[in-house]
């Protein structure tokens, strides 16, 4: 199934994104934590694609696993980097193969220390645009696209216009809706629905959101995807920062009002960055499901999201 299709029935949608494991053990606890996940019933699932490809295989099984044996709508992430024609429509015609109808296109990073060989690609593949156009165009396969965007902008971008002018273009391409990178200030996303909305890119776009369990671990990423933490949420967590318990709660309880407001003000659904863990994302999750009752249905009578489905 289509994850289009699915807004078609769902005017919000509740998903979750996985990681390949890297090692036997990784896989093990992903096991248990995906299973955990599993039993909240998202509307699909996402499967992350390594730098320059590095997780091809592992990241094609994983996706097989979800949809053939669990019998999940999945999404598979695709980069770019590096990347032939050639190879693109042999991994795109894989995917189709095995059933898979959604792919997440995104230009991704080079491995480390590969960037010199990175640009410019040969072949053209040198934004995440040029991905979504040339699987839109490739007359075998009639993929559901998902792309990238990013509220407080991509941190190559030299200005929020000039990236909201780049996602003007990928969304012409072909791309069907968007999820966001990570951010901490929900003025961010609203701000973001205002330029998009005046850009006339109508397409669904949905938050994603990560609670923040592990301090350090956060702010890494944070400043890797120049995501912005809140000097208020410093101040708070840094003190704690070595106390687990602590982090945990306070980043728990920052998500949940976060997601409540997202949800209130027609946000339409949540895409959960779970880092292969199970207990933040059931735990906030399930504070949702206490308080909406039927989290998935609410809304469902009055409720219209920002932006339609294309």
């Amino acid at each position: 199934m289509k994850i289009t299709d699915i807004f078609k029935r769902q005017q919000r949608t509740f998903s979750f994104e996985f990681f390949p494991p890297k090692t036997y053990l990784g896989a093990v606890k992903f096991g248990i934590n995906a299973g955990q996940l599993m039993k909240l019933d998202p509307s699909f699932v996402t499967v992350t694609y390594g730098a320059g490809g590095n997780t091809r295989d592992n990241t094609f099984d994983l996706v097989k696993l979800f949809h053939q044996d669990l019998g999940f709508v999945c999404m598979a992430h695709y980069t770019c980097i590096n990347a032939t024609e050639e190879k693109v429509a042999n991994d795109m015609r894989a995917l189709h193969d095995m059933g898979i109808e959604n792919v997440m296109l995104i230009r991704g990073d080079p491995p480390k220390g590969d960037k010199s060989r990175a640009f410019p690609n040969a072949d053209g593949f040198n934004y995440g645009t040029d991905l979504v156009r040339f699987v839109r165009n490739y007359d075998k396969f009639d993929f559901c696209i998902g792309a990238g965007a990013y509220p407080e902008k991509h941190i190559e971008a030299s200005s929020m216009e000039e990236d909201l002018e780049n996602l003007k273009k990928k969304v012409d391409a072909g791309a069907d809706f968007l999820v966001t990178q990570m951010y901490f200030d929900n003025k961010y996303y609203w701000d973001f629905m205002d330029k998009v909305e005046k850009k006339g890119i109508n397409v669904r776009v949905i938050p994603g959101i990560i609670p923040i369990t592990n301090f350090k671990q956060i702010k890494k990423f944070a400043d890797m995807t120049g995501a912005n933490i809140p000097d208020s949420i410093i101040k708070k967590m840094e003190p704690h920062q070595e106390d687990e318990n602590a982090i945990y709660k306070m980043g728990l309880e920052l998500a949940i009002e976060q997601t409540y407001d997202l949800l209130d003000n027609g946000a339409p659904g949540i895409h959960f960055y779970t880092l292969n863990k199970s207990r933040a994302a059931i735990d906030l999750y399930e504070a949702l499901a206490d308080e909406f009752k039927v989290v998935k249905n609410k809304y469902d009578k009055s409720f219209n999201p920002r932006l339609p489905v294309r």
